[in-house]
């Protein structure tokens, strides 16, 4: 699996399908999807089209926590198939920690044995959930967790929990999307300058050097370029240090410990659903 992945969530399908061909062509091996993004088809128009062949690209896609259950599960992972042209898909994780994820996993499993889905694992699971779905009942322990990690959310006691059950995290949301200004933070523009690079590119250093695999998500080919280079440079135990000065230990999007959130995602799962 690339340490370094291209995400198309909130990037419309019409423009997908170049974003994809855009981030291969930069040299993105790894591509995240989901069936929540509702973008599946152009990812796969795009897998189709790019040049490169099939045992070279890492696909991941999502299964929405509306589809959990064994049987919707499954089906929806059959669909997810189709819609991405593929014979397999290296990746399929459960997207939220609710509802039915233990018969959702269940079919995970299945698929994976079949080969239909070369490893599976779980998105957005705090540490107490990660544990349960790790030790109870489970024949194949998630191969990633992916969730939010950025220097605002770091995520130093998840990524241990994790270490210890055996699971890989993944990072969405490096850049936190932009908030609390994270491009024109000081002591990242610091470190970019002494670096001779951008904070982008500190930020997904960071990660990396943390043995975190990243996620990143752009339309601009630019930045696709840019991003991916980081592997000329190393941060030191000093700039390590001053970026685990800015982690606030909490969320810029969601708090799934909130009852409130909760909701949210159902009512999401019944928007989708129509």
């Amino acid at each position: 699996m690339p340490v370094l992945g291209f995400g198309v969530y909130q990037i419309p399908p019409e423009k997908t399908k170049q974003a994809v061909l855009d981030a291969i062509e930069a040299g993105y091996r790894l591509i995240d999807t989901a069936q929540m993004y509702q973008n599946e088809t152009e990812v796969g128009e795009a897998i189709g089209e790019c040049g490169v062949s099939r045992e070279e690209l890492f696909i991941t896609t999502k299964v929405w926590v509306g589809n959990y259950g064994y049987d919707n599960c499954r089906a929806s992972v059959l669909k997810s198939l189709e819609r991405l042209g593929l014979d397999y898909i290296d990746l399929v994780l459960l997207h939220q920690p609710f509802s039915d994820y233990y018969g959702a996993y269940k079919a995970l499993e299945e698929l994976y044995e079949e080969g239909l889905v070369k490893s599976i694992g779980v998105s957005n699971f705090y540490p107490d959930r990660l544990t349960d779905i790790c030790l109870f009942g489970r024949k194949v322990i998630p191969a990633i967790n992916q969730v939010e990690a950025n220097p605002f959310n770091a995520q130093y006691a998840a990524q241990a929990n994790m270490e210890k059950n055996g699971v890989q995290m993944q990072a969405w949301a490096p850049f936190a999307e932009g908030k609390n200004d994270i491009f024109d933070n000081e002591i990242l523009v610091k470190i970019a300058e002494k670096n001779n690079k951008t904070p982008a590119q500190v930020i997904l250093r960071w990660l990396v050097e943390r043995s975190i695999v990243v996620l990143f998500k752009s339309v601009k080919k630019e930045r696709m370029v840019e991003n991916i280079d980081i592997f000329d440079f190393a941060l030191d135990d000093e700039d390590m240090f001053e970026i685990m000065s800015l982690d606030k230990s909490e969320s810029m999007f969601h708090d799934y410990l909130n009852p409130e959130v909760v909701e949210w995602f159902d009512r999401k799962t019944f928007q989708l659903s129509k």
